[in-house]
């Protein structure tokens, strides 16, 4: 069992066609993984939020790379987001992120 204490990087994200489809604001996704890493007892170390910005191949998200420079530094050694689809939306990007945490 690893007793590490989990450092975590909340990353939220929106883009305008998801919030008016799903109503996943970035108020409400912050509140919900507060609750969530209260419950865990993590420790909340920053936010990324990159709002308007579509989670496609190849778009710019700063607060994204902002996170994995956190996670190089060792900052943070946990993501947390609402769901898979606000850190990516494709399995080529979720299978590089996962190499670069290894």
């Amino acid at each position: 069992m690893n007793n590490e204490k989990k450092l975590c990087g909340l990353y939220m994200r929106v883009s305008t066609e998801d919030q008016a489809r799903e109503g996943f604001s970035l108020p409400e996704q912050k509140e919900r993984l507060e609750q969530f890493c209260k419950f865990k007892n993590y420790e909340i170390v920053d936010y990324y939020e990159d709002a308007g910005i579509s989670a496609k191949t190849g778009n710019l998200r700063p607060e994204f790379e902002r996170l994995k420079e956190d996670i190089k530094s060792k900052k943070i050694n946990t993501i947390v987001a609402l769901k898979l689809d606000r850190i990516t939306r494709s399995i080529f990007d979720w299978e590089k992120l996962m190499t670069f945490c290894d």
